[in-house]
């Protein structure tokens, strides 16, 4: 239906004369005359204004099928740093109102999932602002205020009933036993259990991983090898074992050296032994072997978090503005999207504490 038949089909539902309608939005009854001629369209700041006043989402003015709305919903998530409480309410009505939609169900529990993690997110940021405010005011105070920011922003905790992983791995465990052939869980439930150093069960999972990776190759290619020996060598170091977790790496790196796949594994190896001007070369190395475009921005990341902790801002700041440069020529983003503002205002806050 086009837009021009649902404003009549809406206004004539809500019991509006055209007259009433442009009185209620604020333009001329000729206006809405037009509009549901075809003549003309509402301009698109006046969308906002027509939902609310027909009490439909800017969505339900157009006639877009469920998976276009999907998209436009994942678009929207994907930009906006922050949802005001009525977008969020509409997202969230819709998509549970549609969790009857056989052909889209995945879809829609994924897109339920990024909704609450982008609010979960937005929400930290809050809780991180004023609560390292009030940590500030009470340094002493042991509870509250601390334990909300620690959370918020997932930091460690000391109490071992609070920090283990046991609960997800637990939900791997149970999806891989009913899906074996499946490779991604096993990826997950490894990095989990090498957090909790319960090295034995890595070292199981990791086996049926590699097994996983022959079945459906003849040989494994080199980002198959270098992540499972990267895995190994995890695992090695979990055991305390940092002697034979460097020859694992060492000896990977004979025939891989010069793919960017190892100097990037490389890398996080050694940011985790706390050797980062090793990491940071080689994480500059991987950046500069890609290729893929556009490229990820994961070495960027993590260059900007060690020059953060050794505490070089003057290259923290270049590598911000290397950052931004990759998401707008590359990544083709705008001033207005989520993840350059979050740059941005990292950035400018450095250059702040220089001035």
């Amino acid at each position: 239906m086009q837009l021009a038949n649902k404003i009549k089909q809406l206004r004539t539902k809500c019991g509006y004369t055209q007259d009433e309608l442009a009185n209620k939005i604020g333009v001329s009854p000729q206006a809405v005359s037009k509009w549901e001629n075809d003549v003309t369209t509402p301009d698109i700041s006046l969308l906002p204004i027509l939902s609310e006043t027909f009490g439909v989402t800017i969505d339900d003015l157009f006639d877009l099928s469920i998976e276009q709305k999907l998209d436009r919903i994942e678009n929207k998530l994907d930009i906006e740093l922050e949802l005001s409480s009525r977008d969020f309410e509409d997202i969230e009505t819709f998509l549970k109102s549609q969790l009857n939609e056989k052909n889209q169900v995945q879809k829609i529990n994924y897109l339920l999932a990024y909704l609450y993690t982008h609010r979960l997110e937005s929400d930290s940021r809050k809780i991180s602002k004023y609560g390292r405010e009030a940590i500030k005011l009470n340094p002493g105070e042991r509870e509250n205020a601390q334990w909300m920011v620690n959370k918020a922003e997932a930091g460690s905790c000391w109490d071992w009933d609070i920090s283990n992983h046991n609960g997800i791995i637990k939900f791997y465990k149970e999806l891989i036993n009913n899906n074996p052939n499946v490779i991604e869980p096993y990826h997950h439930i490894i990095w989990n259990l090498i957090a909790d150093h319960r090295t034995d069960e890595a070292t199981l999972y990791l086996n049926k991983l590699k097994e996983l990776y022959k079945d459906k190759e003849k040989e494994l290619k080199p980002n198959m090898v270098i992540i499972t020996e990267a895995y190994r060598a995890e695992i090695e170091l979990a055991k305390f074992n940092e002697k034979e977790a460097d020859a694992i790496m060492n000896n990977l790196a004979k025939t891989y050296k010069d793919e960017s796949a190892f100097m990037f594994e490389m890398a996080q190896y050694y940011t985790k032994k706390g050797e980062y001007v090793k990491a940071i070369n080689l994480y500059e190395e991987s950046f500069n072997k890609r290729t893929r475009i556009p490229s990820y921005s994961d070495e960027l990341l993590s260059i900007i978090d060690i020059y953060d902790i050794i505490g070089d801002t003057k290259k923290e700041i270049e590598t911000y503005d290397r950052l931004l440069a990759l998401y707008k020529e590359e990544w083709k983003m705008s001033d207005d999207e989520s993840t350059v503002i979050e740059a941005l205002e990292k950035k400018n806050k450095l250059l702040n504490t220089i001035k």
